[in-house]
């Protein structure tokens, strides 16, 4: 009988350690199934904020690329340059936001530079001022830099208040003679100087006003344009500007007088994005000088055209004032778009025979 007892008490408490090792895989079971989906729901979890960080990223304001050239708050300068066929090579037009060109006196042309941003040197060679000039430093709210002056100039410089800087009263150190050319072809100075002498006089050194020209990133192909892949604008006999295109660099590079125009200090041609072309009527002051200064009808709407990639358009350039900008119009009245890039603004006679032409 007590075995019989014995037996049975083994057998129930055999039974009972299965049942205590069933439930207890059980719970290890059930352990893991919940342990595995915690874990996969902080995936899901982790998926779904990075995703949500995409989403967000998609939806940011897109980032607009801006032009580069005259595009910062410094103020610009303005400096005549030589450019008679003794001044050349001549020094920052390479480096130069825009550029324009005039008739002066002889049938000669004088450039003037737009310089912004820019930490040269040398700049040269300097020349005089003429009072035409002077609506294009304004219109481009720039310090005007000159060595010399017409008397008309001098005049209009005091009666529109230019901010200006005479060379010819400033140190010989600030600007100088240089031994390489002959005066009055010689004459030079550098950025850090202009600045420093703006700064004395007490000149403002920035700017708030916007580009003269509606300079964009995406490429202005001028579909509709004509072929212009060599230019020739004439401002006297002797004295012609031609420009051909290079279709690698999509570039045009710049001659003057049939010779190629290179930079004083490195050789380098001088090329150019854009090239503006007006046509403004010129003739000889009655000063009595004798020297056959001349002047310009310019503040009005004047007859031009755009050149860029190879192509041109014709444009009207209206200027209402002497200190206005001009607005470059397509013939639709659309204010036209320009490459970022530099670009010459030749502003020649009324009667000059320009002409457009693929390369031979």
């Amino acid at each position: 009988m007590d075995k019989m007892k014995g037996k049975r008490a083994e057998k129930t408490k055999n039974k009972s350690m299965r049942i205590f090792v069933i439930v207890l895989i059980v719970l290890i079971i059930v352990a893991a199934i919940l342990f595995v989906l915690r874990i996969f729901g902080k995936g899901r979890e982790i998926e779904t904020v990075n995703t949500n960080e995409i989403i967000n990223e998609t939806n940011e304001e897109p980032i607009i690329a801006t032009p580069k050239t005259l595009s910062g708050t410094s103020r610009p300068i303005a400096i005549m340059i030589d450019n008679h066929v003794d001044a050349m090579p001549q020094a920052g037009l390479k480096e130069a936001d825009i550029v324009y060109e005039m008739i002066v006196e002889g049938g000669e042309s004088r450039l003037m530079l737009i310089l912004q941003d820019k930490d040269l040197d040398k700049i040269g060679p300097i020349r005089s001022s003429r009072h035409y000039f002077l609506d294009y430093a304004l219109e481009n709210d720039a310090i005007y830099v000159h060595y010399g002056w017409s008397p008309q100039a001098q005049s209009d410089i005091s009666t529109l208040g230019v901010n200006n800087i005479n060379g010819i009263y400033e140190s010989s150190t600030a600007f100088w003679r240089v031994n390489d050319k002959y005066a009055p072809h010689n004459v030079v100075t550098t950025t850090d100087n202009i600045m420093e002498i703006a700064e004395r006089k007490g000149y403002r050194t920035t700017t708030d006003q916007d580009p003269v020209l509606n300079y964009v990133v995406s490429e202005v192909n001028l579909e509709e344009g004509t072929t212009a892949t060599d230019i020739t604008i004439p401002y006297s006999d002797y004295n012609t500007v031609e420009y051909v295109y290079d279709e690698d660099s999509k570039e045009y590079i710049r001659y003057s007088r049939g010779e190629k125009q290179v930079d004083w200090t490195t050789g380098e041609e001088i090329t150019t994005k854009n090239i503006i072309i007006e046509f403004a009527e010129n003739y000889t002051l009655n000063d009595g000088s004798g020297k056959g200064r001349q002047t310009l009808n310019n503040v009005k709407e004047l007859e031009g055209y755009y050149i860029t990639n190879g192509k041109v358009i014709p444009i009207t350039c209206m200027k209402t004032s002497r200190s206005s900008q001009t607005v470059y119009e397509d013939l639709e009245g659309n204010e036209i778009d320009v490459n970022d890039g530099k670009t010459f603004i030749q502003i020649c006679p009324i009667n000059a025979d320009v002409t457009f032409g693929e390369e031979e």
